[in-house]
């Protein structure tokens, strides 16, 4: 990473730490569209185990304890992982979510082909250089086991907020504090190299609205 990557990352994560700390709970306890999609998805291929990558406060982690999945949940945010374990003693899961403080940035806490899914919720289009995140997507299919399943989902370059706000070079921009890397369905599809591509939905979220792809893609067999 380079100096002024660094520095945006620490800016971020110290703007996250403190969103979260003012704003316990932000984004309610109900799970997110594209989490219960991925739960009906784990489930049909018989996952058992899941990973989710920027779990923040935990509202997806939590839903998919409670729908009976293990869970390891990571976050860069020790604050979000925090309130996460909280709801998870309060919510009776405790016993099936696991946290772990991790930065997307570095090599992923597990061993080569350990882990049956993995789900992130617009982790993968936070501050993170096309580089990082072609890096990250390599280390998620390393811990995948064959045949798993990787579903995640990003903001595009159809999104109002594209070029909107300070820009960061690489189709960064960062708007309200929050520095977001806008995709490109080239990305997409370089990123799916090697995979297999499953689907690319389209959908929007928010009153804004955000606009998303919500992509899954298989370890082959």
């Amino acid at each position: 990473m380079s100096e002024y990557g660094h520095e945006l990352a620490e800016v971020q994560r110290e703007h996250w730490q403190r969103t979260y700390g003012g704003h316990p709970g932000m984004y309610g306890v109900e799970p997110s569209t594209p989490a219960v999609h991925a739960a009906a998805v784990f489930r049909a291929a018989g996952a058992r185990e899941v990973l989710e990558l920027g779990a923040g406060q935990g509202r997806d982690a939590l839903y998919f304890a409670r729908e009976g999945f293990t869970v390891l949940a990571t976050d860069f945010s020790p604050v979000g992982l925090e309130q996460l374990r909280a709801a998870a003693g309060a919510q009776g899961v405790a016993e099936r979510v696991t946290t772990k403080v991790h930065d997307a940035r570095d090599p992923l806490p597990l061993a080569d082909a350990s882990v049956d899914a993995v789900f992130a919720h617009m982790l993968l289009c936070m501050a993170l250089s096309t580089r990082e995140i072609h890096a990250l997507v390599t280390e998620v299919r390393r811990a995948l086991r064959p045949g798993g399943f990787f579903v995640y989902t990003v903001r595009h370059t159809g999104d109002a907020h594209y070029r909107a706000g300070t820009g960061h070079g690489d189709d960064i921009w960062e708007h309200g504090g929050f520095a977001v890397h806008f995709f490109h369905r080239r990305l997409v599809d370089a990123l799916a190299e090697g995979w297999n591509l499953r689907e690319v939905h389209a959908f929007a979220e928010g009153g804004l609205p955000r606009r998303l792809w919500r992509v899954t893609q298989t370890v082959p067999r």
